[in-house]
């Protein structure tokens, strides 16, 4: 079979069967991508035998921005309607000048400092995500965000013997490691796990719990004494190790009861997160990096932006979508497909004649609210007073968790996450002013940090994501994903599909939106290519 004829055959498969039964073909035929990577060829100008097609894309975020990107290298005409007048959507990094008036009508105007920044939507970047392969492709240059840090804080409110009181993560993992080591080899080796266990077994998984928790040895004919944990420098130091004969004073472990009752072994799970694990990334500079170099990479003539979609149909040609330019006029679009990749919440609003089902699909969709502040220090008290570079404080109070900046080491000055909250916390601060938020937050952080967290400050700015305009939520929640509702928005609705992140098993992720974006892209060019080669 010759490859012209391969490629027709698939072509053919894919209008008949579908993007999954032609992958599945392609598999059988040796032809399918390396499995270890989401299935994606990206699209070639000769599959349309020089007859492009028009592709009209609501919405401008990464999910836009991918479909464009990707569509563009078959030669496709695109235009990309966005109602802000920047790309990227969610991933949005406020900077000085930047300003933003929410659905309550409060305006905030950011102050921040020249290089000084925070990224309002996406920070973070894990390595196995093709976010950063797409950085490669559009040369965004990266650097590692720290994601954790042992030196970072745990603080959880509570009537604990340890409840009010910052611990360091380190310190906080050297106990319970050390507790749960304990307990564990005592059981074992008094035959609790016999049942379970061989010999064998129990003499290697001792062994390893002798490791991991830094326990003693058995004390024979005393349990009570035996794998004992009595505490390292793991968990750090009154005084550190120095010169001369100074061999350090490690720090005293905490009392069984007091550590299991404080609940702070809670939040180590976050850190085996298969999108959480070290190392993680940012891009240098901002996360707005990423869209711009979209925007470069498709053509800046390609977008129209301050454009609000009012309505979408389908047609006998294809589809037309009306929307008003930034002056308020309303203008009409025609082209051979749509792709919507408005948030779900936001397109099942649109008017236009999308059958019941599809809008009923998009109404099942949750926003979740989320929110964040950015706070720029004069001085980085967190490296000079308590030794933190980078990483996450980690909280049960409505700070949710507060980020230390990784980048500027050592600089004059930095600007922190000083909350990035969900649910009923990011709903407190919705309800607040920008200027009600920063107190709250200064006072939360300052049970923390002390009485440093409220000095030095010298700009701010909150952001609410279910007040913002064009989001309204941060993003959205499936009550399932295997039901048919969920399923209908896979699949286009007449010549109109459906991508973003929400249509993803890697929500509120720039990952999800880039692998929903190229399913979007495979599926409507194998048809394309199918009407092109009948």
């Amino acid at each position: 079979m010759t490859d012209a004829t391969r490629r027709n055959f698939l072509r053919y498969v894919g209008m008949v069967g579908g993007a999954g039964v032609m992958y599945q073909t392609m598999a059988a035929m040796g032809l399918a991508p390396d499995p270890a990577a989401p299935a994606f060829a990206a699209p070639r100008a000769d599959d349309l035998q020089g007859k492009g097609k028009s592709v009209v894309i609501l919405g401008g975020g990464i999910a836009g921005l991918t479909t464009a990107y990707e569509l563009g290298k078959a030669g496709y005409k695109v235009t990309i309607l966005e109602a802000r007048m920047r790309p990227g959507g969610r991933n949005w990094t406020v900077r000085g000048g930047t300003e933003e008036t929410d659905l309550r009508g409060i305006t905030q105007r950011a102050t921040f400092s020249k290089d000084q920044y925070m990224n309002a939507g996406p920070g973070r970047i894990p390595q196995h995500h093709i976010t950063l392969d797409y950085c490669k492709e559009l040369g965004v240059a990266i650097e590692p965000f720290t994601n954790q840090n042992a030196d970072g804080y745990l603080f959880r409110e509570g009537s604990s013997k340890l409840s009010n009181t910052p611990i360091r993560h380190r310190a906080a993992k050297a106990d319970v490691y050390g507790y749960v080591s304990e307990l564990l080899a005592k059981a074992t080796d008094q035959g609790a796990l016999d049942s379970y266990m061989s010999a064998a077994d129990k003499e290697n998984l001792i062994s390893f719990l002798k490791s991991f928790g830094a326990i003693g040895n058995k004390v024979p004919g005393d349990a009570a004494a035996s794998f004992k944990y009595t505490g390292t420098g793991r968990k750090g130091y009154s005084v550190a190790p120095g010169a001369g004969l100074e061999a350090g004073t490690p720090l005293a472990p905490d009392a069984l009861s007091d550590v299991f009752a404080s609940g702070v072994g809670n939040y180590f799970s976050f850190e085996f997160g298969w999108d959480q694990a070290m190392m993680m990334f940012q891009p240098v500079g901002g996360m707005d990096r990423i869209p711009y170099a979209f925007e470069s990479a498709i053509g800046k003539d390609k977008f129209v932006y301050g454009a609000q979609v009012l309505s979408m149909n389908n047609t006998a040609a294809g589809v037309s979508v009306e929307y008003t330019n930034p002056g308020g006029q309303a203008k009409l679009i025609e082209a051979d497909f749509a792709v919507c990749t408005l948030p779900p919440h936001i397109a099942a609003k649109v008017p236009g004649n999308l059958p019941a089902d599809v809008i009923d699909a998009l109404k099942f969709a949750s926003p979740s609210d989320a929110g964040k502040i950015g706070i720029e220090y004069s001085r980085r008290w967190w490296e000079e007073d308590h030794r933190i570079y980078g990483g996450i404080t980690n909280t049960n109070i409505d700070l949710g968790n507060m980020w230390y900046p990784s980048t500027g080491f050592h600089g004059q000055r930095g600007t922190m996450v000083g909350y990035y909250n969900t649910g009923a916390s990011a709903r407190v601060y919705k309800e607040l002013s920008p200027e009600k938020r920063l107190g709250r937050a200064l006072d939360q952080g300052a049970r923390i940090h002390g009485d440093v967290y409220r000095k030095d400050v010298a700009a701010s700015f909150s952001v609410d994501w279910g007040s913002t305009a064009f989001s309204e939520g941060a993003w959205v929640g499936w009550s399932s994903q295997t039901d048919a509702k969920y399923a209908r928005l896979l699949e286009p609705s007449g010549n109109i599909y459906f991508a973003g992140d929400h249509l993803s098993h890697a929500i509120a992720w720039q990952h999800g939106a880039m692998t929903s974006a190229r399913a979007a892209v495979t599926a409507l060019h194998t048809r394309a290519a199918a009407m092109v080669a009948g």
